[in-house]
């Protein structure tokens, strides 16, 4: 099928490795010219050698102030415009009781704020167009305990449902897309073999965690212009693991 992406621009953010890094690489094979940006240099260009479009890197720590107006002003530069935002940087933040008010700050921060203040930089230059695509890689609903990371997704959740009804006009669609478990770096190193072998068989109904391929193949969707109609959506892929029925 062909997406209609060819010629497309698109800012990644948290691309440097797993599930940034597929769609990056995923946008890429359907012809979008890319900017993407993480901390770590060396691992963006790895992914510049394996980008099959024009991939512009940008180094910066997402936590910093002033962190997504260099980064719009940097994607902006070196594509001329922004048309597929994916908002992918973030982590997850184990809390307790006890949890410092600095620490919830840097989850929120993190996590929910600095993707808000992007895609607000970004916002005008795709009202001029009249199209546009904001894409949120989010998290699931269903928390065990106290998550920092949760609790600021389940904001992005919100604030995305109501952007989506105040841009639409202007040709621009909001989705987010919580991931199950996909294999990354961070998957890797939180869950052990063991674990991630008992939680396929008995929790996940496909029998296995997913891949990053398994969501930038959705997020290709929700970029293109097919998908025109859908916006306002919080779609997951996690192999059916989640409970909830929406």
């Amino acid at each position: 099928m062909d997406l209609g992406l060819s010629g497309r621009t698109a800012l990644i953010t948290g691309a440097s490795m797993g599930i940034g890094r597929g769609i990056a690489l995923a946008l890429s094979k359907e012809g979008v010219r890319l900017a993407v940006s993480a901390r770590r240099r060396n691992l963006l260009q790895d992914l510049q050698k394996e980008s099959q479009s024009t991939l512009v890197i940008i180094e910066s720590d997402f936590l910093q102030e002033g962190a997504p107006e260099k980064i719009a002003e940097a994607a902006l530069q070196g594509l001329g415009s922004v048309e597929i935002l994916v908002n992918n940087a973030g982590g997850s933040r184990r809390f307790n009781l006890d949890t410092s008010e600095a620490q919830w700050e840097e989850a929120l921060t993190l996590n929910f704020i600095r993707h808000r203040q992007l895609t607000h930089r970004l916002l005008p230059q795709m009202m001029a167009r009249k199209w546009g695509r904001i894409i949120n890689i989010t998290g699931k609903s269903e928390p065990e305990g106290i998550n920092g990371a949760f609790a600021a997704k389940a904001a992005l959740h919100s604030w995305a449902k109501g952007l989506s009804r105040e841009v639409g006009r202007h040709g621009i669609t909001v989705n987010c897309v919580p991931p199950g478990r996909i294999v990354s770096e961070q998957i890797l190193r939180n869950y052990s073999p063991e674990f991630r072998a008992r939680e396929s068989e008995e929790d996940i109904p496909v029998g296995e965690y997913g891949q990053p391929s398994d969501i930038a193949n959705l997020v290709c969707f929700l970029a293109s212009p097919l998908a025109r109609y859908i916006t306002g959506t919080v779609i997951p892929v996690d192999g059916g693991l989640r409970r909830y029925q929406f």
